[in-house]
Protein backbone atom coordinates (compact mmCIF):
# COMPACT_ATOMS: atom_id res chain seq x y z
CA UNK A 1 0.00 0.00 0.00
CA UNK A 2 1.28 3.45 -0.93
CA UNK A 3 0.56 6.31 1.46
CA UNK A 4 0.37 9.94 0.49
CA UNK A 5 0.77 13.11 2.55
CA UNK A 6 -2.32 15.30 3.03
CA UNK A 7 -2.22 18.71 4.74
CA UNK A 8 -5.74 19.99 5.42
CA UNK A 9 -6.30 23.74 5.58
CA UNK A 10 -8.73 23.37 8.49
CA UNK A 11 -7.94 20.18 10.39
CA UNK A 12 -11.03 18.53 11.88
CA UNK A 13 -11.71 16.38 14.92
CA UNK A 14 -11.78 13.41 12.54
CA UNK A 15 -8.29 14.35 11.31
CA UNK A 16 -7.05 14.41 14.92
CA UNK A 17 -8.70 11.05 15.57
CA UNK A 18 -6.93 9.58 12.50
CA UNK A 19 -3.59 10.44 14.15
CA UNK A 20 -4.63 9.61 17.70
CA UNK A 21 -6.09 6.15 17.06
CA UNK A 22 -2.89 4.37 15.92
CA UNK A 23 -0.83 6.28 18.50
CA UNK A 24 -3.10 5.16 21.35
CA UNK A 25 -3.00 1.59 20.07
CA UNK A 26 0.81 1.66 19.98
CA UNK A 27 1.13 3.27 23.42
CA UNK A 28 -1.38 0.91 25.01
CA UNK A 29 0.41 -2.13 23.57
CA UNK A 30 3.70 -0.96 25.11
CA UNK A 31 2.71 0.87 28.31
CA UNK A 32 -0.73 -0.51 29.14
CA UNK A 33 -4.08 1.17 29.48
CA UNK A 34 -3.53 4.94 30.01
CA UNK A 35 -6.74 5.05 32.09
CA UNK A 36 -7.61 8.28 30.29
CA UNK A 37 -10.05 10.46 32.23
CA UNK A 38 -10.92 14.04 31.19
CA UNK A 39 -11.08 16.62 33.98
CA UNK A 40 -13.09 19.86 33.98
CA UNK A 41 -13.50 22.12 37.02
CA UNK A 42 -15.48 25.19 36.05
CA UNK A 43 -15.98 28.65 37.54
CA UNK A 44 -19.53 29.97 37.21
CA UNK A 45 -20.80 33.53 37.64
CA UNK A 46 -23.96 34.50 39.54
CA UNK A 47 -26.09 33.68 36.48
CA UNK A 48 -24.54 30.20 36.23
CA UNK A 49 -22.47 30.98 33.11
CA UNK A 50 -19.13 29.23 32.96
CA UNK A 51 -16.46 31.95 32.88
CA UNK A 52 -13.23 30.04 33.48
CA UNK A 53 -11.79 27.09 35.30
CA UNK A 54 -9.45 24.18 34.77
CA UNK A 55 -9.30 21.66 31.91
CA UNK A 56 -7.06 18.62 31.91
CA UNK A 57 -6.81 14.86 31.80
CA UNK A 58 -5.62 11.97 33.88
CA UNK A 59 -3.51 9.54 31.87
CA UNK A 60 -0.64 7.19 32.69
CA UNK A 61 -0.80 7.95 36.42
CA UNK A 62 -0.47 11.75 36.12
CA UNK A 63 -2.98 14.55 35.80
CA UNK A 64 -2.01 17.02 33.06
CA UNK A 65 -3.46 20.51 33.49
CA UNK A 66 -3.95 21.73 29.94
CA UNK A 67 -5.77 24.99 30.69
CA UNK A 68 -6.32 27.13 33.79
CA UNK A 69 -8.07 30.49 33.55
CA UNK A 70 -9.55 32.84 36.11
CA UNK A 71 -11.20 35.99 34.74
CA UNK A 72 -8.94 38.97 35.38
CA UNK A 73 -11.53 40.74 37.53
CA UNK A 74 -11.60 37.73 39.89
CA UNK A 75 -7.87 37.12 40.29
CA UNK A 76 -6.48 37.42 43.79
CA UNK A 77 -9.58 35.79 45.31
CA UNK A 78 -7.97 32.32 45.63
CA UNK A 79 -9.99 30.82 42.78
CA UNK A 80 -6.82 29.52 41.10
CA UNK A 81 -5.65 27.88 44.32
CA UNK A 82 -9.10 26.33 44.81
CA UNK A 83 -9.13 24.98 41.24
CA UNK A 84 -5.70 23.42 41.73
CA UNK A 85 -6.69 21.91 45.09
CA UNK A 86 -9.75 20.35 43.46
CA UNK A 87 -7.55 19.04 40.63
CA UNK A 88 -5.22 17.45 43.17
CA UNK A 89 -8.16 15.74 44.89
CA UNK A 90 -9.34 14.39 41.53
CA UNK A 91 -5.83 13.24 40.64
CA UNK A 92 -5.42 11.40 43.93
CA UNK A 93 -8.88 9.82 43.60
CA UNK A 94 -7.86 8.53 40.16
CA UNK A 95 -4.64 6.98 41.48
CA UNK A 96 -2.32 9.58 40.00
CA UNK A 97 1.19 10.05 41.39
CA UNK A 98 1.26 13.76 40.57
CA UNK A 99 0.20 16.71 38.43
CA UNK A 100 2.12 18.32 35.60
CA UNK A 101 1.54 21.39 33.46
CA UNK A 102 3.24 24.07 31.43
CA UNK A 103 3.16 27.84 31.71
CA UNK A 104 4.76 30.75 29.91
CA UNK A 105 7.28 33.09 31.53
CA UNK A 106 4.66 35.87 31.41
CA UNK A 107 2.01 33.70 33.09
CA UNK A 108 1.97 31.94 36.45
CA UNK A 109 5.22 30.11 37.29
CA UNK A 110 5.39 31.68 40.75
CA UNK A 111 1.76 30.77 41.47
CA UNK A 112 2.44 27.10 40.76
CA UNK A 113 5.69 27.09 42.73
CA UNK A 114 3.80 28.43 45.78
CA UNK A 115 1.55 25.37 45.44
CA UNK A 116 4.54 23.02 45.60
CA UNK A 117 5.32 22.59 41.90
CA UNK A 118 8.90 22.43 40.61
CA UNK A 119 10.31 23.19 37.17
CA UNK A 120 11.49 20.08 35.33
CA UNK A 121 12.04 21.62 31.91
CA UNK A 122 12.36 24.91 30.07
CA UNK A 123 11.78 25.75 26.41
CA UNK A 124 13.61 28.92 25.38
CA UNK A 125 12.27 31.29 22.72
CA UNK A 126 8.64 30.20 22.98
CA UNK A 127 7.66 32.84 22.03
CA UNK A 128 10.96 34.37 20.92
CA UNK A 129 12.52 36.23 23.84
CA UNK A 130 10.35 34.36 26.38
CA UNK A 131 10.40 30.93 28.00
CA UNK A 132 7.90 28.17 28.58
CA UNK A 133 8.26 26.21 31.81
CA UNK A 134 7.20 22.64 32.50
CA UNK A 135 6.31 22.01 36.13
CA UNK A 136 5.32 18.99 38.21
CA UNK A 137 4.08 18.23 41.67
CA UNK A 138 4.60 14.69 42.85
CA UNK A 139 2.40 13.43 45.68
Amino acid sequence: MILSIVIPNNPSDADREAVLKPLLAYNTARAGDPRFHPVAILLADEAGHHVGGLWGKCAYDWLFVDLLAVPEEHRGENHGRTLMEQAEEIARANGCVGIWLDTYEFQARGFYEKLGFEVFGTLDDHPVGQKKFFLRKRF
